[in-house]
């Protein structure tokens, strides 16, 4: 994954640990490459990041900048319809 927006990343679905490792790039906490697989065990043990991460991408789905499905499997994407205040019209 080459680093890009959090917007740009999750323009379509992703599973969850997709999802997790695009934001950790976003945030600067994980470099885009060599690629996930050296980032796995983050995700799918215990980890204190993977599980903040996770809570960061419910919580962006909360306040509406994604939206997440539970089929196929837990996935997440940016919303289409997410305008922040920031983003009016001059």
């Amino acid at each position: 994954m080459e680093r890009q927006s959090l917007r740009e990343a999750l323009s379509d679905w992703r599973d969850i640990d997709v999802a997790g490792y695009a934001l950790g790039i976003a945030l600067g906490l994980m470099p885009p490459k060599p690629a996930f697989g050296r980032a796995k065990h983050v995700f799918w043990s215990n980890n204190e990041i993977g599980t903040m991460l996770y809570a960061m991408l419910d919580q962006l789905v909360a306040a509406g900048v994604l939206e997440k499905r539970d089929e196929p499997d837990f996935q997440y994407r940016w919303n289409p319809a997410f305008r922040g205040s920031w983003e009016t019209a001059e």
